[in-house]
């Protein structure tokens, strides 16, 4: 016989993957159907982010409820996504910004000057 979670945990768990899941989809229709790169970098970052919080949560839940213990091993995930996340967001935005400035994209500010301040 094996053991098994409360229903209302399983449900629980059920609407937090379902959520997560249309998290993930909105972030990753978000990177087919945006045009420029600097739009591209919001929905995959921001909404499947959430979408793996949401999961980790469901799985938080129900092995925390199976194990009759708090599971805090699921966590390990969207912690290192919170920390990974930025990084790459931050690499893709500066190339996309190189990628601009090669074109000479009037819409793209020009780089920082380096050395002192003109005047001085």
């Amino acid at each position: 016989m094996s053991a098994s979670a409360p229903l209302w945990v399983q449900w629980l768990a059920a609407a937090l993957i379902v959520i997560g899941s249309l998290f993930a989809l909105a972030g990753a229709l978000g990177l087919v159907l945006l045009k420029k790169g600097f739009q591209r970098l919001h929905p995959p970052a921001l909404a499947s982010t959430c979408g793996a919080w949401c999961i980790s949560g469901a799985a938080l839940a129900y092995f925390s409820a199976l194990e009759r213990a708090p599971a805090l091993y699921v966590w390990l995930i969207p912690i290192l996504l919170a920390i990974t996340v930025p990084v790459s967001t931050l690499l893709i935005a500066r190339a996309a910004l190189f990628r601009q400035r090669q074109i000479n994209d009037p819409d793209v500010p020009p780089p920082l000057r380096v050395g002192p301040p003109p005047g001085s």
